[in-house]
């Protein structure tokens, strides 16, 4: 049985789906590296809402999708990037979000960090209102027994007139934490509102500042997320990082090297595409867990076509990727997302990364995985 896929040219070819999907197991938390996935959120398909509107979300669905991740021994990254924190989900409903998978992470013994940013800000700010955002947000996920991830803000992107005031809120923040965080710089391909940030748009410089907060504090940061999709510069700021700092590989592009590293050291990981490569990035894992680079890289390199293309320009829109292979893996019933974002990539683009997963073998039902892609491809009008 074959589909016929749109190329992009106008015209269509056939493909034979996979018959048998990846064969992955769920097992305990790995040995050599920390991995956290950054999980999406489910949309509730049956609100009636407007892509202004409050985000509607499925908490039984998305919830699920984080157990399923967990029972595969993979840490969840909550309410980053990933779950359309400003791309649909406002702070109210990533607040609850929190609440929700930290007490869930506490009831199963999954690993869980959370995202503190300062969305509830909606309009231009002071310094002392961002920092002020940030320690509301930094409070509800210490309350919630999660570990703190400290995202770059578009507020203070906005209100900074240099690399000292990213000095003084961050090291305001690491000063009254309570427990080490993880700093997370999020480069402007996953968010152009955050140009220039650290107080430079000379990465080099940035760079010097984000370092210099990290060796004020070094007792305070457990870790760094680098998401700049620049290999060399992650390499490079992993090795001038305080002895005991961990790097969180945020690049979706180059992750099996980062990961695998060097004879200098290595990174751990918190990425978006391992939302949908769950269970296959942690059998890799598993693998390098036996000191067997060599079978990790030839498990996990395959995937990095299919990362790239989800995470390709405009990168920010990498999240709908993400809940359409959930939608065909069957984590969920359906593929329509907060604020509407399910219309941000083609019919060509959709195609392409059903044929990536499914010679991955990341379907568990690949008939049904089948199935739903020619429904969405008759919606289109492309009858099979």
């Amino acid at each position: 049985m074959t589909i016929q896929l749109p190329t992009g040219s106008g015209e269509l070819k056939a493909y034979e789906p996979r018959t048998e999907p990846f064969a992955a197991t769920p097992g305990t938390p790995f040995t050599s590296r920390t991995v956290f996935s950054a999980a999406h959120v489910v949309a509730d398909p049956f609100a009636d809402v407007s892509p202004d509107s409050p985000a509607a979300v499925d908490w039984e669905a998305t919830l699920a999708f984080r157990r399923h991740l967990w029972s595969h021994g993979l840490g969840v990254a909550e309410a980053m990037d990933t779950a359309q924190r400003g791309m649909g989900l406002d702070w109210a409903g990533a607040a609850e979000l929190i609440r929700r998978s930290a007490a869930e992470a506490k009831a199963v013994g999954g690993l869980i960090a959370c995202g503190v940013g300062t969305d509830q800000l909606t309009g231009p700010a002071t310094l002392a209102e961002v920092r002020a955002a940030y320690e509301e947000q930094l409070a509800l996920v210490e309350q919630s027994g999660a570990q703190a991830i400290l995202m770059a803000s578009r507020a203070l992107a906005a209100a900074a007139k240099g690399p000292e005031d990213y000095l003084e809120v961050y090291g305001h923040l690491l000063r009254q934490a309570s427990e080490p965080v993880i700093l997370h710089w999020l480069g402007p391909m996953f968010d152009p509102a955050l140009e220039g940030y650290w107080g430079s748009s000379d990465l080099d410089a940035a760079t010097d500042t984000f370092l210099e907060v990290i060796a004020a504090h070094p007792d305070k940061v457990d870790g760094i997320k680098v998401s700049l999709l620049e290999a060399q510069r992650e390499i490079d700021i992993r090795r001038r990082l305080p002895q005991g700092v961990r790097c969180y590989t945020g690049d979706d592009f180059n992750y099996p090297e980062l990961i695998a590293g060097d004879d200098q050291g290595f990174s751990h990981a918190l990425l978006g595409i391992f939302d949908p490569l769950g269970p296959l990035a942690a059998q890799a894992v598993r693998v390098l867990d036996t000191g067997d680079a060599k079978g990790f890289r030839e498990l996990l390199d395959p995937t990095v076509e299919l990362s790239r293309h989800l995470f390709q320009a405009p990168t920010r829109f990498y999240k709908t990727g993400v809940v359409f292979l959930a939608w065909l893996a069957g984590h969920q019933s359906h593929f329509t997302m907060v604020g509407g974002l399910q219309s941000a990539r083609s019919l060509p683009h959709f195609a392409r990364a059903y044929e990536l997963a499914d010679g991955l073998g990341l379907f568990p039902d690949p008939k049904l995985a089948e199935e739903r892609m020619k429904n969405l491809l008759s919606l289109y009008g492309a009858n099979q």
